[in-house]
């Protein structure tokens, strides 16, 4: 794959754990400075610290903001930021990735006769985090030439957005806003040379993964369905984003990109039938 210049940079938010991380590191050793945004308590941040340090130790800079990125405010302060980064560096400054990999949202059921239902504060909070948020960056760095022709613009969506799960209905539907959102922007933003792809990812065990009520199931089920014999992994969907930034991707626009193994596309139980 491409390597990329001492200009290069990309924008991960939601890069402390999981695909996040993985694509940090995947893009930082190739030669992609990094600028993350994360919200991490104290016991988080050793994690984090040790992201930044392998980052570093690739020979790429780490610019890190502990902030919630859903939040107008934190996000006009890291736009700010990237623009005093980028008129600060000698030489040239290219964006040339935001990955949008937000995974936090309320686990409710819609409708319930006993105990907690979704809250209408609960649901607008889940679709701003999980699918929103992705729009108004994006409109922030456009606005501010932050981003630009040959940029590419990666959301992480899951088979949620389409599949039922218990207690999953603000965050299936927050999904496939995201997956709408990524369709739309393609649109608007091709004629600027900009990409706009969602990565749908198979069940990877990441902490977003573990709080969802039944993750044990979801797991195993997926396990048994993948053609290879292992779940995915954040360093596989890693690998396919740092595919994404090449020049050979250019054509690929406004889609949904399985990350799987082959996951979806295979029956529940057909490795019983194929012993039977």
């Amino acid at each position: 794959m491409e390597a990329f210049s001492d200009g290069d940079y990309a924008l991960i938010l939601g890069v402390s754990s999981g695909f996040g991380a993985a694509t940090a590191r995947e893009l930082a050793g190739r030669g992609c400075n990094i600028i993350g945004v994360h919200l991490d308590r104290a016991a988080g941040m050793p994690g984090v610290e040790a992201l930044r340090a392998d980052i570093e130790n690739m020979g790429s800079t780490a610019h890190f903001f502990n902030v919630n990125a859903a939040d107008t405010e934190r996000r006009r302060e890291v736009i700010e930021a990237i623009t005093d980064l980028r008129d600060g560096v000698t030489g040239r400054f290219r964006l040339r990735l935001l990955l949008h990999s937000l995974a936090f949202g309320t686990l409710r059921p819609l409708v319930a006769r006993e105990g907690a239902t979704l809250s209408e504060p609960q649901l607008a909070m889940t679709l701003n985090v999980m699918a929103s948020s992705l729009l108004f960056w994006t409109q922030d760095l456009v606005a501010g030439d932050l981003i630009g022709r040959g940029g590419r613009i990666v959301a992480m969506t899951s088979s949620g957005s389409r599949r039922v799960l218990p207690h999953y209905g603000a965050v299936s539907a927050a999904k496939a806003a995201l997956e709408s959102f990524c369709r739309q922007l393609a649109f608007e933003l091709g004629d600027e040379g900009i990409t706009v792809n969602a990565i749908e990812a198979g069940v990877t065990d990441t902490p977003a993964l573990r709080k969802i009520p039944g993750q044990e199931h979801l797991l195993s089920d997926a396990l048994s369905r993948n053609p290879s014999g292992r779940l995915t992994t954040p360093r596989d969907v890693a690998r396919i984003i740092g595919m994404i930034c090449s020049s050979s991707a250019d054509w690929i626009n406004g889609t949904t990109i399985r990350a799987d193994g082959g996951e979806g596309i295979v029956e529940l139980d057909w490795r019983d039938r194929h012993e039977g």
